[in-house]
């Protein structure tokens, strides 16, 4: 059985600097973000005082996070709202993908290392704008001075646990489910003369609906979760 499992392919390279080369996560991060706009112009199209039909899911899904962040951040970071519902759509939309054979952005290290960052921007941020950069920086040697190191070490952490909680799911994910796959047609060419991989009827289909389905939504809520919980706790 031979079983190989690689990383985003390059697809090809934009002859410029060098050559930049375009991989598969970049090609299949903007088709899901142009399933995400369309999605939005469709749900919002011709809206109208009264919600019905596809408008109610649209208000129900933005009355859901501004209620989250109110809920977990308070409502004075309400602004924060459009980002996280962003955040929340292109992170379950990406995992999702692998049910039409796309490999998930998310599987790609980069991709959730990026909006790690993102948050790791706005905890700092956060934290400036409400102490001030004297009280910031102060805040690094609290309780005692003799903390300072693993302060700093703790908030350079965030991102990088952040990033490969969510990359780490989703990708074993795709390697349980390709070697398992491999399996099964192997098990069938052993059990049958044939080269008909009937044991990958079934079993596939129940994993991928654990795998591609709840784990996407959790880890999606998840990543939205710790952004919320970081960034609040950083006043």
């Amino acid at each position: 059985m031979d079983i190989t499992i690689e990383g985003p392919k390059v697809l090809f390279t934009i002859p410029v600097l060098g050559g930049i080369s375009v991989t598969e996560t970049i090609v299949n991060m903007w088709i899901v973000m142009a399933f995400i706009a369309f999605l939005c112009k469709f749900l919002t199209w011709k809206m109208k005082k009264i919600p019905k039909g596809k408008q109610v899911l649209a208000e129900l899904y933005v009355t859901y996070v501004y209620q989250m962040v109110r809920e977990t951040m308070g409502k004075q970071k309400e602004s924060f709202a459009p980002y996280l519902g962003t955040l929340f759509l292109f992170s379950l939309f990406s995992s999702l993908s692998s049910l039409l054979a796309l490999r998930p952005p998310t599987g790609d290290l980069n991709t959730v290392f990026a909006w790690a960052l993102i948050t790791f921007v706005m905890i700092q941020y956060t934290g400036i704008r409400s102490k001030g950069v004297k009280g910031y920086l102060k805040g690094f040697a609290e309780p005692v001075a003799v903390m300072l190191p693993m302060n700093v070490l703790s908030e350079v952490a965030n991102p990088i646990s952040m990033s490969f909680r969510h990359f780490g799911n989703i990708a074993s994910g795709i390697v349980i489910s390709v070697l398992v796959y491999g399996a099964l047609g192997a098990a069938s060419t052993a059990l049958c003369n044939f080269n008909i991989p009937f044991l990958q009827l079934g079993l596939p289909a129940v994993l991928s609906l654990y795998f591609d389905l709840f784990t996407s939504v959790l880890q999606a809520f998840v990543f939205c979760m710790l952004t919320m919980a970081f960034v609040s706790n950083a006043e």
